[in-house]
């Protein structure tokens, strides 16, 4: 294995990454952006090994082929997936046994943590602090909430087993944060929820996208041209997923356009609750302007798409940290949306965003009917927008999510 020369050799980093690999026969399958984040590890520590978990099926889109040395100076360590208790109880001995190898390998550990049954980054955690190893904890969401708020949905099986964990899976984000000597925290929101239980918590970002891919100031110039006139355009990018509150936002446009707003809106993604959006479109009547492609597997049509919109608008319902917010921002737009201390967070530099109470469909509506109006305000905010969107790039982000783990952790 080549070692970067720019990095000593006891910069070995281990870490526990959530994002599931998929396994037909031998050949592994790494997510897109997953293998993006890996190279970024990459070039700030010597080593990088990464724990995920493995489900033996044919992977979905975004996913693609892996093969050893891919990735320079990265190693893949498939896990199983146990997400159930019997599961679970049957893959915790080998696997402890094989995560506590791991550790004695390196030299920095970073885990994950979410979730209750398979959470490996927390059985890494407690398997650390039971060697007196420091470790740092990351997370973008309170997953505990996460499942609390969205057990209202779903089947009865699905709302009862939520309704059972989210106590539990607290009480664990707690006990493993309290261990840990520094707790990376994604946005404001994560960061307000664990730092009193953190001895050294911090507010980082997390991104995967280059600085280049920032709007350039003449594609800027060619999007205030075009908001000036034509319909409003408005994007939002993300799963179809209750928690990301799919059909409150069709209730805002189906608003807008009892109010005479004329708009076009795209929503990109794929997710569960897709079929329900499409249909609700039509019934609302609003899907000749609403376009629902799904998953968009060309990274660079949806940067495209964020571009070229005048708002992005969301109504995320949990406490998360989703980076689509901040892609939006890179791209000069708007973000419009559910309030939260995440996204007031992001735009707290120079004002790019407007926010409304969690549930507030009919003010948000108001709010983006107010700026179609006033072309003027919607191009401020955007200039707004565009500052705010200049600090973040994926370089910068890794780069000092890195700076303090080795502070933290190399002694």
């Amino acid at each position: 294995m080549k070692v970067d020369m720019r990095q000593p050799a006891s910069n070995r980093l281990l870490i526990y990454a959530p994002v599931p690999l998929y396994r037909v026969g031998e050949q592994l399958f790494l997510e897109d952006q997953a293998r993006v984040g890996l190279r970024l590890w990459a070039d700030n520590f010597a080593t990088v090994a990464a724990m995920m978990p493995v489900i033996d099926a044919p992977p979905p889109e975004g996913w693609s082929p892996y093969a050893a040395g891919h990735i320079d100076r990265v190693v893949l360590h498939p896990l199983p997936c146990a997400y159930t208790p019997l599961r679970f109880a049957r893959c915790l001995g080998p696997t402890r046994a094989r995560i506590a190898a791991l550790i004695d390998e390196a030299d920095i550990l970073s885990f994950a943590i979410g979730g209750l049954f398979g959470d490996w980054g927390a059985v890494a955690s407690f398997v650390a602090h039971g060697t007196d190893r420091p470790f740092a904890v990351w997370t973008d969401r309170v997953e505990s909430a996460v499942t609390r708020l969205t057990a209202a949905s779903g089947s009865f099986k699905t709302r009862l087993r939520k309704r059972l964990t989210a106590g539990p899976m607290w009480q664990l984000e707690k006990a493993v944060i309290r261990r840990a000597a520094v707790g990376l925290f994604h946005g404001r929101d994560t960061y307000d929820t664990y730092a009193p239980f953190c001895r050294n918590p911090k507010v980082v970002h997390d991104i995967l996208l280059d600085r280049s891919l920032q709007i350039t100031e003449e594609d800027f110039a060619a999007k205030q041209r075009a908001t000036g006139q034509g319909p409003l355009q408005i994007v939002y990018a993300g799963r179809a997923d209750d928690m990301k509150g799919p059909l409150e936002w069709l209730e805002v446009l189906a608003q807008l356009k009892a109010g005479g707003v004329d708009f076009r809106a795209r929503w990109l993604g794929d997710g569960p609750m897709l079929a329900d959006m499409r249909r609700a479109a039509g019934q609302a009547g609003i899907d000749e302007v609403v376009a629902m492609p799904g998953f968009v597997a060309d990274r660079e049509a949806v940067i495209a798409a964020l571009r070229q919109a005048h708002l992005f608008v969301f109504c995320h319902k949990t406490p998360e940290s989703p980076r689509c917010l901040i892609e939006a921002l890179m791209s000069g737009t708007p973000i419009v949306g559910y309030d939260s201390a995440y996204a007031r967070e992001l735009v707290e530099g120079f004002g790019g965003g407007r926010f409304v109470a969690n549930g507030s469909v009919a003010a948000l509506a108001d709010v983006i009917s107010d700026l179609s109006h006033a072309r003027g305000a919607l191009l401020d905010l955007q200039r707004a927008a565009r500052r705010d969107g200049q600090r973040f790039d994926q370089d910068s982000v890794f780069r000092d999510r890195s700076e303090i783990l080795k502070q933290a952790l190399a002694a």
